[in-house]
Order: structure tokens, then sequence, then C-alpha cells
């Protein structure tokens, strides 16, 4: 039997065990720019199962946090218009690890290193399971996506584009 790969605890990990959450751990070979599609195809998942965290934000460079599937992209035109901001765009990844205390590629929407408004794509939450980043590059974790909103806060949005 093989011996299953023990990942350090991340900012991510700890939250989760403090707050009693069932998690899965997956750890694979990461792909600097592979982003989702990479990791879904490691790991044998669908893209659609696999959630990006995006760090973003508004007019007022007030960031915020996007979970969406890992084979779509973010209309910011309707994501600006549903949550009340004139318009929203993706931060220069320097200021997304300054928002988040995680690299771009590493981003977990649980730990952060400063509170910011989460917003998940409503789809992901009818999917049974997902996978999301665990605060590390080349490390997800599977949970159930009601733990998204129950743990985050996050609000339901729909915005998302076919990639």
């Amino acid at each position: 039997m093989a011996k299953k790969e023990h990942v350090s605890e991340t900012p991510a990990t700890q939250l989760l065990k403090a707050s009693k959450v069932v998690f899965t751990e997956h750890p694979y070979a990461y792909l600097e720019h592979g982003g989702a599609l990479h990791s879904a195809a490691e790991l044998g998942w669908d893209p659609f199962h696999v959630v990006k965290t995006l760090i973003m934000q508004d007019q007022d460079a007030k960031p915020l946090v996007v979970l969406m599937h890992g084979n779509r992209k973010v209309s910011t035109k309707n994501l600006a218009r549903q949550i009340g901001a004139k318009s929203v765009e993706p931060c220069a990844p320097e200021v997304a690890n300054r928002h988040s205390g995680y690299l771009v590629g590493g981003t977990s929407p649980f730990g952060t290193r400063r509170s910011m408004p989460v917003f998940i794509e409503s789809s992901i939450l009818e999917l049974p399971k997902i996978l999301i980043n665990g605060g590390r590059r080349g490390y997800l974790v599977g949970l159930a996506p009601q733990v998204c909103v129950d743990l985050l806060g996050a609000k339901a949005v729909q915005c998302a584009l076919a990639d």
C-alpha cells in the first residue's frame, strides 16, 4: 500500500481543521501557468469541479475573492453589476499576493491575510464536492462547496463565461 503523501499545514488547512471541516488532500505536480485545467488533468477530475480562487479588485482598488469553475472565465461586467461595483478587474499578481498572503497559483480562499468579500459562481454550489486550493502551489483540498458559504460568507453570483 502506497504511503499517503503528507502535506504540511497551511493557513487554509489550519482554518479548515479548526472549523472541523472534513476535507481530503490532493497534492499534484505544479506547473507554472498550468492553472485549474492542469491540476484537473493531473488529478483526473473534471475541470468544472476544480475551483479557481481569483483575487480581483473593484474601481476603488478594494480587493475581493471570486471562486470560479476551472474551465470558465469571469465576466467582470456581470460580476460588477451583481455586486454593485462600477467595474471589477483582476489584481496584478504581486497585489493579489499581498492581499491574500499566498503566492499566485497557490491562493486559497481560506485563511487569507486580510478579510475580503467572497463571491462564488452559483452553479458551484450545486456540485457534491469540489477541489479548491489548499494554500500552496500543487495542493488542492476536496470539500463540500457549502463550506465556502458557511466559513467565508461567500455570496452566490452568476458571472461565468465558457472558456
